[in-house]
């Protein structure tokens, strides 16, 4: 979103998105593993099946729902001329495929469930990889998900219970993950740009374009919070920690990409073209009135 809100251009950038998919993609199916093992510590039931089955049965039943669900929605988006019907039926097809992952049964002692989050990652994918307009359709959906994004993060950060945070421990486990993660972002990133002989302004500014958190972290605590007592401390350390880097990583992310060239000062022009709008704009209403009573 900062690359979007500033119109950032570059290799950093063009690196940089790339990464943040695979990395979301990788932690969910690493999310499905340790899930489904802690799930089984929970309840007491420590088995290969309960370990290993599942979980990986989660992971591959996820990925061909999404992969199908993906091929699918491009084949009956060219039955459609229309952008508004594309929309609707996208819409639909996203509705549709989280229902779908919600579905769970069992199969004597196997569980067959299905992630949402890995599931829709895959429906994108597959989508904006197959169909030539799905450029246009996915410009087209981002005017109606902001409202989303704001329901989805007021609804996440309610159920930070800030109380808990007088337990020295729990603000120690928070600030130890905090520090951890940002350490992991910007040392992988920095270790494995220079394995690969990229630029010294990518090897520089990668790992700290990496450190903002939030959407797919706030769908993982969601779906944790199944483990009770344990998902409730889960929960709250990790929205504490969304806090910490949604005020921090995006300003972050702005300054790595404005020192890598990558965003552009606004231009005099553009500056003294706005000031003249908000000129306008302020004296529009009285205009308006005075003509209204001649």
């Amino acid at each position: 979103m900062v690359v979007h809100q500033y119109k950032a251009k570059g290799p950093l950038v063009d690196l940089l998105l790339p990464i943040v998919a695979l990395d979301d993609a990788v932690g969910l199916v690493v999310f499905a593993v340790s899930f489904g093992a802690a799930r089984a510590m929970v309840t007491g039931v420590i088995d290969f099946v309960s370990i290993i089955i599942n979980p990986l049965l989660e992971i591959i039943l996820s990925l061909a729902l999404g992969a199908g669900m993906g091929w699918l929605l491009t084949q009956i988006e060219k039955l459609f001329n229309s952008n508004t019907n594309r929309l609707n039926m996208s819409i639909a097809f996203v509705l549709l495929t989280t229902a779908l992952s919600m579905l769970e049964f069992n199969i004597g002692s196997v569980t067959i469930s299905l992630s949402s989050l890995l599931v829709c990652m895959m429906l994108g994918t597959v989508f904006c990889n197959l169909c030539p307009l799905s450029g246009e359709i996915m410009d087209k959906t981002d005017s109606w998900t902001n409202p989303l994004f704001a329901a989805f993060f007021v609804i996440s950060g309610a159920q930070l219970e800030l109380s808990v945070f007088t337990d020295v421990t729990i603000v120690l486990i928070g600030l130890v993950y905090i520090l951890t993660r940002s350490a992991g972002k910007y040392l992988g990133a920095s270790l494995s740009a220079r394995a690969t002989h990229c630029s010294d302004t990518i090897c520089k500014y990668l790992g700290i374009t990496l450190l903002p958190q939030a959407g797919v972290a706030l769908g993982m605590c969601v779906t944790a919070q199944q483990l009770g007592e344990q998902g409730d401390l889960i929960r709250n350390i990790t929205l504490f920690a969304i806090l910490i880097y949604e005020l921090v990583g995006p300003m972050l992310t702005k300054e790595a990409l404005t020192r890598a060239g990558e965003i552009q000062p606004m231009s005099d022009e553009v500056k003294n073209r706005r000031t003249a709008n908000l000129e306008a704009a302020k004296t529009m209403p009285y205009e308006r009135h005075k003509k209204h009573w001649k």
